[in-house]
């Protein structure tokens, strides 16, 4: 069993893929950032997101990317018939490690202490830069039950 899944529970995809594949009992999610469920491509709804007039952006609050970023790949999971505790690994995609991975792996507990042995594997890297003005995007493997 193969298919794609796509929600409007979650930001739109900045390009031609799903917000997941399913392969037999494996959940592959594509990249998912912080952007406002429904959000298009092109605009750069994110929470705590400050841009200049010409779109630099100016300042980011990491946590609140970082809440946001779950949520959006909780609703993908729910849409896919997986759940957070179905996720078996993370890779995480900083654009200032120094800056932003403390406040992260703090929060980052807070969503994954609760589940012992279940927790997922992760990966965290920092990149220079992503395809909308977001500060972090997670990559995720999760499974389902059929």
């Amino acid at each position: 069993m193969s298919n794609s899944i796509s929600t409007n529970n979650a930001p739109k995809p900045v390009g031609s893929y799903p917000h997941a594949r399913r392969v037999g009992e494996l959940l592959f999610l594509s990249g998912v950032g912080p952007r406002i469920a429904g959000s298009g491509t092109n605009d750069s709804k994110v929470p705590g997101l400050e841009l200049s007039a010409d779109g630099e952006v100016i300042n980011y609050d990491i946590a609140a990317q970082v809440h946001a970023v779950f949520a959006n790949v909780k609703a993908v999971l729910e849409a896919s018939g997986s759940s957070w505790e179905e996720l078996v690994d993370v890779t995480v995609f900083l654009t200032n490690m120094s800056r932003d991975f403390s406040e992260f792996n703090r929060i980052y507990a807070e969503y994954f202490s609760d589940l012992g042995d279940k927790r997922p594997c992760r990966t965290t890297v920092e990149i220079n830069c992503l395809p909308t003005p977001i500060a972090i995007e997670l990559k995720c493997i999760a499974t389902i039950k059929s």
